[in-house]
């Protein structure tokens, strides 16, 4: 148990871009420079603004699931998920929903968590 409570700061955008980076490196992102769905740090930093560490790094797990359930309903049999899966990338529209995503679960009700968790 502890006597005090120590208040830690929400991460600035500099803290907020490393922790988007650390979580970005082993996911495979589109990191095409002129393509239109480059994945760019610097913004989704920006769009997590208000957002503590934890919610920033779920992030990029939101982004990785979000690409899995596309990849899977655009790939329905399982050999051409085999010859397909080096083209699931995850990119900045996956980025820009995943923060829209923890975003709405930050501002949920403890109940209405419990039912968006399970009902996913």
């Amino acid at each position: 148990r502890f006597d005090k409570i120590i208040q830690i700061p929400l991460p600035d955008k500099e803290s907020r871009k490393m922790i988007l980076k650390i979580n970005a490196e082993k996911i495979p992102i589109n990191d095409i420079p002129n393509d239109p769905q480059h994945v760019d740090i610097d913004k989704i930093a920006e769009l997590t603004d208000g957002l503590s560490g934890a919610d920033t790094a779920a992030i990029a797990n939101t982004a990785v699931s979000l690409v899995i359930h596309e990849f899977l309903d655009a790939h329905p049999d399982v050999k051409d998920i085999e010859k397909s899966s080096a083209d699931a990338k995850v990119t900045m529209k996956h980025f820009e929903a995943a923060v829209k995503k923890v975003r709405e679960q930050k501002n949920l009700k403890i109940g209405e968590k419990l039912v968006a968790s399970y009902y996913r």
